[in-house]
């Protein structure tokens, strides 16, 4: 991630993050950004995140239940990706997973208004 919005990121490769430290998610979204600084990791999510929703409205207009086994490998699959093949680290998902969920869409929607860059 480029810009001033990097400067204010601290990633955990910089020091030592212990859950306890994360007592809302508004502590946890800034370690979350600077998990994800390389911009092919943060463009693999944000593809995850729209197959993720694609592939939901397809199964609800279509009724065609059995697609919704394929959320979690297209989510996670293209993160997941991301991360140990570009950011070469370990997805937040391992350690803090349901704020790394909640990240993902935060994420996901400050992409699409130009709050994080692509």
């Amino acid at each position: 991630m480029e810009g001033p919005a990097a400067a204010s990121v601290t990633s955990a490769k910089d020091r030592a993050v212990t859950p306890k430290e994360f007592t809302s998610f508004a502590s946890f979204y800034p370690y979350y950004l600077g998990e994800h600084q390389n911009s092919t990791c943060r463009r693999l999510h944000f593809v995850g995140s729209a197959g993720v929703l694609s592939l939901l409205c397809f199964a609800l207009i279509t009724s065609q239940w059995h697609w919704l086994y394929g959320l979690p490998l297209l989510g996670y699959g293209f993160a997941w990706l991301g991360h140990f093949v570009f950011e070469k680290n370990k997805p937040a998902t391992f350690r803090y997973p349901l704020y790394s969920l909640m990240g993902d869409w935060v994420m996901f929607k400050d992409m699409l208004v130009g709050k994080v860059k692509f």
